[in-house]
């Protein structure tokens, strides 16, 4: 199997030598873990059967949660503590997107732009859910926040896996919302857009930010998705796993990598390939 590490091992030293100043110190360290990981640069454990006396040598791991090699395990755990959570109501799931025009500043700036996006969102949703048209209470909220396409393009985005209802002001009450409708999209998108843009004026970013992007519809998406067991099992490995799985890796040859994905329209799966760069920059 070929693996991201060889890939970055191979190509991460002149990626590096290039961009490095430009990169994330975040960005660097998840390069240098994975290249590293159970190999000798991070030791290891010797292992003595005391019949045969055979030894056996097994390498660290680097435990980066963006190794396609380590936390394995832990989506599975983050996903049985979630499906414990869940009410005996419909769920829906809202994606709440950025423009084209804030993605550049989005990565120069992702700390505060992440967080934008979740404030700002979350927000939006909590007001507008309390109009007694709607929920009229307060709703709970899981958010995981994605930020590449399946061909591994930059494009974050956020996931609220939501239930049908919320809690009434006296914290008791509860109102349910319709099974197969939850919040009107384009309202949503308005408020959303709008408190980004307050938001971001405090940042000393908003001048960077083309002023059509002000005036564009933003993109919210509202889907029902039943009891949300299916949900949760889409969004647990975006929180514990790389983007990218070595088993996707189809080819390495010749400074170039072709790897699969699917299709997000049709389903099928399709190939990409990329220069060495070009694959390490996505």
């Amino acid at each position: 199997m070929i693996e991201l590490a060889e890939i970055f091992r191979r190509h991460g030293p002149a990626y590096r030598e290039k961009y490095g100043v430009r990169m994330l110190p975040s960005h660097r360290r998840a390069m240098r873990d994975i290249e590293s990981c159970r190999t000798e640069m991070l030791g290891g454990h010797v292992y003595l059967c005391p019949h045969c006396e055979r030894k056996q040598y097994s390498y660290h791991s680097c435990k980066n949660r963006h190794c396609p090699k380590c936390q394995q395990n832990a989506a599975q755990k983050w996903l049985e503590r979630q499906q414990e959570l869940r009410l005996p109501v419909p769920y829906f799931l809202l994606t709440f997107t950025l423009p084209e025009g804030l993605r550049r500043v989005a990565r120069r700036n992702q700390k505060t732009i992440y967080n934008l996006i979740f404030r700002t969102s979350a927000a939006a949703t909590q007001k507008l859910a309390q109009d007694s048209r709607f929920v009229g209470g307060r709703i709970g909220m899981i958010g995981v926040l994605q930020t590449w396409t399946r061909d591994l393009n930059y494009h974050p985005h956020v996931h609220y896996l939501v239930p049908g209802g919320g809690l009434a002001e006296d914290g008791e009450s509860w109102h349910q919302s319709r099974k197969s409708f939850f919040l009107p999209v384009k309202p949503l998108s308005i408020l959303y857009r709008a408190k980004f843009r307050d938001a971001l004026r405090g940042t000393g970013l908003f001048e960077e930010v083309p002023a059509e992007v002000w005036v564009q519809d933003w993109v919210v998406h509202c889907q029902a998705v039943g009891s949300g067991v299916a949900a949760l099992k889409y969004l647990a490995p975006y929180i514990f796993r790389v983007a990218l799985s070595n088993r996707r890796i189809r080819r390495f040859a010749d400074g170039k990598v072709t790897f699969s994905y699917r299709d997000s329209h049709s389903g099928e799966t399709r190939s990409c390939t990329l220069g060495a760069e070009e694959f390490i920059r996505r």
